[in-house]
């Protein structure tokens, strides 16, 4: 066996721009589509949002009409939060956009036999050839700085950077400039925004070996050469930039000497990103005659282990490829479209914490640095949000932002995302997740930890006729209950959220740890409905809507630990009754793997395989291994990629920082397999091989610590000792 495919591969150019291979550093992003006569490549840039009136918008100032909320919403006006709103119209982030294409248009050639493109995700290149042309592609994360490199005897070509992709607002102020210099030239295009001091600037530096180079505007024409380099950087700016200074910047990346420069950047490029890509790998024992077909063909074979192996290892490319100065956004860090999907933002009641959750586990704490500026960056508009929506101090997360604002605006009557107040924890737990795996931990992380448990101290003031508090007013994203408006009381999420979030800033801060877990304590347990599931909502006469893409009232059981078959056996039983009873709505394709997510916890591996198998057979994927929000390839959209890798590895192993569960929802359908250098809440590294009858589980503790190992078998203690091997032999069954 020749073990997986580390990448793929298409044996035609891209025609599509979602079909165009993929590299990114976490700040620029390129969409390669390889045609050797027209390629292109599409820039994009984590800071490219286009102002629409968000970047002015503030949450809305409800504070004082709270009280009246919550004495109608206690006293059974089921529809009292439909008027909580300042009257705004809907208002939508700032939306992502491309920066441009860098066009290379070279005479057609005939005759494509020998054509080939492809990504290679250990060093992130992505490639194409047909005959003496050759192009590699990628960007640096050492030198944030795209590279593209072609080759072929007496290369001749026409370079421009053109702003005209899909949608481009008509009233964009373009302007173009092209200058020779010592090693070829410097293009220039500078995008200025409609009624707006606002522009991004482009600069690509040709370096040209042999032949002649000539500008023309938009620019320049190279004849006769033996290779082409370009170096690009985008730029988000005010007033005006100096696009000279940024040329001199790129050249300054190229050795002195005479020595190659593509070789001299790719090196330091591979020195961050392919130790970061190596830590995991998945292998299925897949056939390796499907393993060496074209990433289109294995596509048709969806129940192929082979298709899930580079899935898994397309999902951490992307992943790591997307994240730098931010997390993924909804589309990662690529978009063909001026017109994208939910304004290509961080949707934060779902979206940005499944696309990131394999990053403990997964070994990539790049994605978890990433989530955490994105974090710390909108603090002081988090405690805006708690002050003018709940009078409070502490801090209230948005439901949708940016990466500029973290102010509460995007809301309607039918999403009152203003209400939510779970998104603080929620956002907040893969760090702690990181501190757990890494065992330290972050003072930043503990001071917004208490901030969220400052905002509940000032919240949790109602009870009910128990004497429990009651959360009020209260919201599931992005559901209602089937006899009650949006707005509510005691939503599951909002009860486990503030349960954990209380409870883990008294473990980080033991001079509140009493008054926090006691304000804990006072919170009422989640119910069971008529139905003996897990009820969306802990208020008497709620009733559930069930058909919904959204699993919000499972937050219990995934991502957090508060629901296990272990500790909780009967919150289990009735969480995995709820899981039965839900729906897909429309089919979404984080809707599916979230709930692949929860089966696995709940130890329910061929319900992960249902829900995997949605996706695998819905045509969820382009020829990029980028994923669509919907069946059919609708919406370009990253949940599917980068969500998948986090789903393979819950049903392989999971672990809390006091136990570890190995194989808990292995599917039938991959009897045998590797999964490597697994990262674990508890500080140890594992790998895990598993047949039809027995498993073998390597650990390398980095803390010396008792867990609790959970198998087939039952339960038992396991003590780790710091730097000393542990070998488990299991039975499979």
């Amino acid at each position: 066996m020749t073990g997986p495919v580390q990448g793929t591969w298409e044996p035609s150019p891209a025609t599509r721009w979602e079909d165009a291979f993929l590299s990114g550093n976490g700040r620029h992003g390129i969409m390669v589509f390889g045609d050797p006569n027209g390629d292109r490549v599409i820039v994009n840039h984590h800071t490219l949002v286009r102002p629409n009136g968000g970047e002015r918008a503030r949450p809305p100032a409800l504070a004082a009409e709270l009280p009246l909320l919550q004495d109608r919403l206690l006293a059974g006006d089921v529809t009292a939060g439909e008027g909580f709103t300042d009257g705004r119209e809907l208002q939508w982030v700032q939306p992502f956009h491309p920066a441009f294409q860098v066009r290379l248009r070279r005479p057609a050639a005939e005759g494509r036999d020998d054509y080939r493109r492809e990504v290679d995700f250990t060093t992130g290149v992505v490639s194409a050839r047909c005959g003496a042309w050759r192009s590699e592609v990628f960007v640096s994360r050492a030198d944030d700085v795209i590279v593209q490199y072609v080759t072929e005897p007496g290369l001749t070509t026409d370079l421009t950077l053109d702003h005209q992709l899909p949608n481009a607002p008509r009233d964009l102020a373009v302007g173009h400039s092209a200058v020779l210099t010592p090693e070829g030239a410097a293009l220039t295009l500078r995008v200025r925004y409609p009624g707006s001091d606002l522009a991004y600037t482009g600069v690509t530096l040709a370096v040209v070996s042999g032949g002649r180079t000539y500008t023309s505007l938009p620019g320049a024409r190279v004849e006769g050469a033996r290779s082409l380099l370009l170096l690009t950087r985008v730029r988000r700016h005010t007033g005006e930039l100096d696009a000279l200074a940024e040329a001199r910047e790129l050249r300054a990346l190229l050795p002195d000497g005479g020595r190659d420069p593509y070789a001299r950047l790719l090196a330091r490029h591979l020195d961050p990103h392919r130790p970061a890509y190596l830590r995991v790998g998945l292998d299925l024992d897949a056939d390796d005659a499907e393993r060496a077909l074209s990433g289109s063909e294995l596509l048709k074979s969806p129940h192929s282990p082979a298709l899930l192996e580079r899935l898994f290892a397309a999902g951490r490319y992307h992943l790591l490829s997307a994240a730098g100065m931010l997390p993924p956004r909804l589309t990662g860090l690529w978009t063909g479209d001026w017109d994208t999907a939910w304004s290509g933002a961080f949707t934060t009641d779902a979206n940005v914490n499944l696309q990131t959750a394999a990053a403990a586990a997964a070994a990539l704490p790049e994605v978890t640095d990433a989530h955490a500026t994105l974090i710390h960056g909108q603090l002081p508009h988090w405690r805006d949000n708690a002050r003018a929506v709940f009078g409070t101090r502490g801090v209230v997360a948005p439901a949708h932002t940016d990466g500029e604002s973290g102010h509460i605006y995007h809301f309607s009557r039918e999403y009152p995302l203003h209400v939510w107040t779970a998104g603080a924890d929620w956002l907040l737990k893969p760090l702690v997740d990181h501190d757990e795996t890494r065992g330290e931990r972050d003072p930043r992380l503990a001071a917004a930890l208490a901030e969220v448990a400052y905002f509940y101290e000032d919240f949790l003031t109602r009870t009910d006729a128990d004497g429990d508090l009651v959360i009020v007013p209260s919201y599931s994203p992005e559901n209602r209950p089937a006899n009650a408006s949006w707005i509510t009381v005691n939503a599951a999420m909002d009860l486990s959220a503030a349960r954990h979030a209380l409870r883990t800033a008294a473990d980080y801060h033991p001079d509140r740890a009493d008054d926090w877990r006691a304000l804990a304590d006072r919170l009422p347990p989640h119910r069971t409905n008529t139905d003996g599931a897990l009820a969306e909502w802990a208020w008497p006469g709620l009733e559930d809507t069930y058909d919904h893409r959204h699993l919000s009232h499972l937050y219990g059981v995934w991502p957090l630990d508060e629901i296990n078959p272990y500790d909780t056996p009967d919150l289990a039983t009735a969480a995995h009754r709820a899981l039965e009873l839900r729906g897909a709505e429309n089919d979404s394709a984080h809707g599916h793997l979230h709930h692949a997510l929860i089966a696995a916890r709940l130890r329910d591996g061929e319900r992960v395989a249902q829900a995997l198998g949605q996706v695998l057979d819905g045509d969820f994927f382009h020829d990029s291994l980028m994923s669509g929000h919907y069946p059919n390839r609708h919406v370009y959209n990253a949940d599917a990629a980068h969500t998948l890798p986090a789903v393979l590895i819950e049903m392989l192993v999971q672990s809390t920082p006091d136990r570890l569960v190995l194989l808990p929802a292995l599917p039938a359908a991959y009897p045998q397999g590797r999964l490597l250098g697994i990262r674990t809440r508890f500080g140890a590294e594992i790998d895990l091989i598993w047949t039809p009858n027995e498993a073998t589980a390597v650990i390398r503790p980095t803390r010396t610590h008792r867990v609790e190992l959970r198998t087939f078998s039952g339960a038992e203690p396991l003590d780790l000792v710091a730097g000393e091997d542990h070998v488990l032999r299991l039975e499979v069954w």
